[in-house]
């Protein structure tokens, strides 16, 4: 055996969050909820060891991977199973999914590294209008955070944003066991879904992202101290909102109807 291997394989590598999934039966709850056909493209982020990796390939799909591990990489490569994947050994933040998608629609699948899982879902975002569907498994308390509902203390930007592009539904959770090594945290899956048509017009995407961004951070302040750069008072009362209101108190909706309002739609 090489070094740097143990008994399960390539060790997991700390600074990139990796946690190796190995449960036969939650991968097969993973595979059941993707229900991958052979006319599917999908990219498989964060394949590790390639448990998950080898049950959507038996399906026959169009299968690619994104790892950033060479080790990790070199390892699906010389799997007997994985010869007709795909594999691209790059940063997942860096990736240009709708250059990937090349036109066609993408289904995204992966056990997402929990130290970069916010910054790729807003990766995700900006590539929605190519992606068919994406079942994820993040930290339990991210998935809580994009399905919450408005004033709770899981609500917050992500949800926000989330709201305006998917539809977002928490699948199962999963057990630390499930891993090695077994994070400190439960994990869950989600599946998030792009609308054909969203439920509600953002108008201009960046001055809806911005009021968003400054409602969230400072949203124990009211909606008028929190918005000052952006929006005056009568703009918000115009809005058919309360300036006096926080900021967390507001649905997706109300934050695009401010939105569209100061750009004069």
């Amino acid at each position: 055996m090489k070094p740097g291997k143990s008994g399960y394989g390539l060790r997991a590598n700390k600074r990139l969050g990796q946690h190796f999934l190995h449960d036969p039966a939650v991968i097969a709850r993973i595979v059941a909820a993707v229900a991958p056909q052979a006319t599917d493209a999908i990219v498989e982020i964060g394949p590790g060891r390639g448990a998950l990796t080898r049950a959507l390939a038996a399906s026959g799909a169009q299968l690619s991977v994104i790892e950033l591990d060479r080790g990790l990489a070199e390892l699906l490569a010389t799997d007997p199973d994985l010869g007709g994947i795909e594999i691209i050994r790059a940063d997942a933040l860096r990736v240009d999914y709708r250059q990937l998608a090349g036109g066609n629609s993408l289904r995204i699948v992966g056990n997402l590294p929990y130290n970069i899982s916010t910054p790729l879902l807003f990766r995700f975002l900006e590539a929605a209008d190519c992606l068919s569907d994406l079942t994820l498994m993040l930290q339990r308390e991210v998935v809580e955070r994009m399905a919450a509902s408005p004033g709770t203390r899981e609500y917050g930007r992500l949800t926000v944003m989330l709201a305006a592009r998917c539809r977002v539904a928490k699948l199962f959770t999963v057990g630390a066991g499930a891993f090695h090594p077994p994070p400190k945290v439960e994990s869950a899956i989600v599946r998030l879904v792009p609308y054909a048509e969203p439920p509600f017009d953002t108008g201009d995407w960046q001055r809806f992202e911005a009021l968003v961004r400054a409602g969230f951070s400072a949203r124990r302040k009211t909606l008028g101290n929190a918005l000052r750069n952006h929006a005056e008072p009568a703009a918000i009362v115009v809005a058919g909102l309360d300036p006096r209101a926080r900021p967390d108190t507001l649905a997706p909706a109300d934050y695009a109807r401010l939105s569209r309002l100061l750009a004069g739609r």
